[in-house]
């Protein structure tokens, strides 16, 4: 009892002291991983700053923007060997020159077109009318027209009063009277000049922040180097070199595509007979850096004057229609074709930038808002702190295609799977698919198996799915079986004598049985694989890991067998494996035996895998779905196999005779 109570004494201290470790570990690694709160700390005071000082980083921004777009002018005219000075001046001029000018132009044809609306009133009014007619078949325009008549009726009627005395004469009201006094020319050129302050010191300010912008480019670039990444000046330079070329590119590629877009408008809307068709080009070509909103607006104002400018109808189909086509073309020909559109932003990232944009800075905002995104993605791209910025709005795909099939197996959703697998599958072949796709998503449920973070039920449910999967390629198996023989036939034609990873032999004649090792997710290897033989022409079948064992094993049929194959995850299996190949060569001395141990990385060299195939026995053993093809339809004989011969100890035949006398004396008896 002693002993005893002492040792349950010390299994407890060992307990305790592997929980202490434990808590340990924990602290430890909760302690080195990083806190998120400072960065969002840090964003939301960035953004505060952002828009309580909105007046001094708006002109910043739009100056940053600028320097962007018109620094690889300058860097071109500094290359044909003009002056720094001149380049920087001659570009800045250019532009806010074409700026001005464009500005000017615009506020023009407003006018005109505030001093024409009353000339359209009587078009409107008709076709008001028109559609009240067409709408009075069915009575519902009418009704309406009735219940506001009658409502504001009831509303205008007096409420009677009871009046006891004859009622008192008016009251004369006080005559109001407006004394004018001419101003002042001083005051009225005052009045005049101090709405126009603003926006004009603002433009001046911008200019003056591109053109010291354009002339220290260098100097500024260096010193933000210093600042923020001293540290590490490879991420640095590229940061900066990934945000110029981003924004820059995408400033002048989407001006590009505006300006064909607003050039074509503004001559068919002028064929067409729309009034001022050159001030709606010229607002398409502005408008339509505005993402998704801008186009809507630069159409919806030309839709209007049509319908109120013409009598009929006509115009205003035609108008639609125009706005229609060009739109088709800019999105699918010339977006594409100038790579307009790429700017690394996903389409829902755009829409809640523009909304945070204008929320933030206004109409500005708005306009600005998807280069300032793309500078958000990049930080987040170089900057590990940041890094959500680039997960939230980028466009890249976050998860490997492993781990996305891994994730909706895992949610017991083989229909999107099957989907994602489909649209993979128009670029590749299904056996490359399996293979670099589907076995890795394979082998993580298996690590997460291995390692306690996947319960029965779950490997159960990825299992099941992973089959359903398997299932709904069967008729893209079936095609790809179709093309084998129009493929061989051309590689045969070409000649070429370098083969391809998936260039795999055909399997006429084969017949190979593919075994799951010791679970479920074995099982789903296994069928993958027996699919892809069926499509190289085997007659190719699957068991699952049950078989296997001691009581099912002999009921395998395994007559006119080429190969079995024992198709694992789990490199644990090689513990047992031994065993279970023997049983299969003594079943099947015709078949070769071998495993495929599916391996995504970490394979072992050659020497160890020689070492592991004689002390297996087997016949192969390989890593990947291409060998495995390979090996299971090879035309080689199988290894035969090594039986053991144990020293037996002195006396074991004396002892093994009298048992033998006891066990007759016992029949007899």
């Amino acid at each position: 009892m002693l002993k005893f109570s002492r040792g349950i004494d010390q299994d407890r201290a060992a307990t305790a002291g592997g929980l202490q470790q434990i808590a340990f570990a924990r602290g430890a690694a909760a302690a080195a991983q990083p806190s998120r709160l400072p960065t969002l700390v840090a964003t939301a005071a960035t953004v505060a700053v952002l828009y309580f000082a909105r007046d001094v980083f708006l002109p910043l921004a739009i100056a940053i923007l600028l320097t962007f777009a018109l620094a690889p002018l300058v860097s071109r005219l500094r290359r044909v060997g003009c002056p720094r000075s001149v380049a920087v001046i001659g570009t800045v001029t250019t532009a806010f020159l074409f700026l001005s000018a464009f500005g000017v132009v615009i506020a023009m044809q407003v006018s005109e077109v505030a001093q024409n609306l009353p000339t359209y009133q009587y078009n409107i009014v008709e076709k008001v009318r028109t559609l009240k007619e067409t709408g009075s078949e069915s009575q519902i325009l009418e009704r309406i027209g009735r219940v506001i008549e009658r409502i504001s009726t009831e509303i205008s009627r007096p409420e009677p009063e009871m009046r006891a005395s004859p009622e008192p004469a008016p009251e004369a009201k006080p005559l109001l009277v407006e004394i004018f006094s001419p101003q002042r020319p001083v005051e009225t050129l005052k009045n005049i000049i101090n709405p126009l302050l603003g926006p004009l010191a603002t433009t001046g300010l911008v200019i003056v922040v591109v053109i010291f912008m354009l002339f220290e480019r260098e100097e500024l670039r260096d010193r933000f180097i210093r600042l923020v990444g001293y540290g590490d000046l490879h991420r640095t330079t590229e940061a900066l070199q990934d945000a110029g070329a981003r924004v820059g590119r995408y400033l002048l590629m989407q001006l590009v595509v505006n300006i064909t877009y607003g050039i074509p408008l503004a001559i068919g809307l002028s064929l067409l007979g729309i009034p001022n068709a050159v001030l709606w080009g010229m607002l398409a070509i502005v408008l339509r850096f505005v993402p998704y909103i801008g186009p809507v607006i630069a159409a919806a104002l030309p839709l209007f004057l049509a319908f109120a400018a013409a009598p009929g109808w006509s115009l205003l189909v035609w108008t639609a229609a125009l706005f229609i086509v060009l739109e088709l073309l800019s999105n699918n020909v010339v977006e594409p074709w100038l790579y307009g559109s790429r700017t690394g932003l996903s389409p829902l990232a755009i829409i809640v930038a523009a909304i945070f944009w204008a929320w933030l800075w206004g109409p500005v905002g708005l306009v600005l808002s998807t280069p300032l995104t793309v500078c958000l993605v990049v930080l987040g791209r170089h900057v590990r702190q940041f890094e959500f910025l680039e997960i939230l709005l980028g466009n890249e795909p976050v998860l490997d295609p492993k781990e996305r099939l891994y994730q909706r197996l895992l949610a017991g959703d083989p229909d999107e799977a099957t989907d994602n697998a489909e649209d993979m599958l128009e670029e590749k072949y299904l056996v490359e698919f399996y293979d670099t796709v589907a076995i890795p998503a394979l082998l993580l449920a298996e690590r997460d198996r291995a390692r306690g973070a996947l319960t029965n039920a779950q490997a159960a449910q990825i299992a099941q799915s992973a089959n359903t999967l398997i299932a709904n390629l069967e008729e893209i198996a079936g095609e790809e079986e179709g093309e084998e023989e129009t493929g061989a036939e051309a590689q045969e034609s070409d000649g070429d004598d370098d083969a391809d990873e998936y260039d795999l032999p055909p399997g006429d004649g084969k017949s190979v049985l593919c075994v799951g090792g010791r679970s479920d997710l074995d099982d789903v290897t296994a069928s993958m694989l027996a699919q892809t033989l069926w499509i190289q022409g085997a007659d190719a079948a699957h068991a699952g890991h049950e078989v296997l064992k001691a009581g099912n094993i002999k009921a395998l049929k395994l007559e006119g067998r080429n190969a079995v194959v024992l198709s694992v995850l789990d490199r644990d299996f090689m513990r047992h494996a031994k065993f279970t190949v023997r049983r299969l060569k003594r079943m099947a001395p015709a078949a070769r035996v071998g495993i495929v141990l599916w391996q995504e990385d970490g394979r072992p060299g050659t020497t160890e895998r020689d070492q592991l195939i004689e002390s297996l026995q087997a016949d192969f053993m390989v890593f990947g779905m291409g060998d495995a093809v390979r090996e299971a339809l090879s035309d080689e004989l199988p290894r035969s196999l090594k039986l053991a011969h144990p020293k037996i100890a002195p006396g074991y035949a004396m002892r093994r005779s009298k048992r033998a006398d006891r066990e007759s004396t016992v029949k007899a008896d």
